[in-house]
């Protein structure tokens, strides 16, 4: 099975000079939690999300109504093009520790995003549950909890 068979085609985007207030409200819309950030060729420049908002601006007290995209933006983004196997895909999200990846077409313009939750529901319970568990990984968690 190819990425292109289960990603969300046609993804809702912002460019850098984007206001974040717009790019929140746009996550509302589309109900989704990140938006690929493009350039007027529709590249991908990086990736905006609902944390990071949360995370790289409010939680530090600056005002998100006067900010762009850019100010929160992650200026590099996963991706795959929608040829790609689905066992590459999960491969380069266990390896990114990335929950969702930007699917590019033969041009190398974004034509969609795949997420975690687009794998768990095409996979067999197993392998969604090894992907849940690699990409959520971090070398600082701790080994147990007592």
């Amino acid at each position: 099975m190819k990425v292109e068979e289960i990603m969300t085609g046609n993804p809702i985007t912002c460019m850098p000079d984007t206001s974040l207030q717009q790019a929140a409200r746009w996550m509302v819309e589309g109900d989704c939690g990140a938006l690929p950030v493009v350039d007027s060729d529709n590249k991908p420049l990086g990736i905006i999300t609902d944390r990071d908002i949360t995370c790289r601006i409010i939680a530090q007290g600056k005002d998100p109504y006067s900010l762009r995209v850019d100010d929160a933006m992650t200026h590099s983004a996963a991706t795959v093009f929608k040829d790609t196997p689905l066992e590459d895909c999960m491969e380069l999200m266990e390896e990114n520790q990335v929950r969702r990846m930007i699917v590019l077409d033969d041009d190398g313009t974004v034509c969609g995003m795949v997420a975690q939750a687009d794998l768990a529901r095409n996979l067999p319970p197993d392998e969604a549950a090894e992907l849940v568990r690699e990409v959520s990984w971090s070398t600082n968690a701790p080994s147990q909890i007592h």
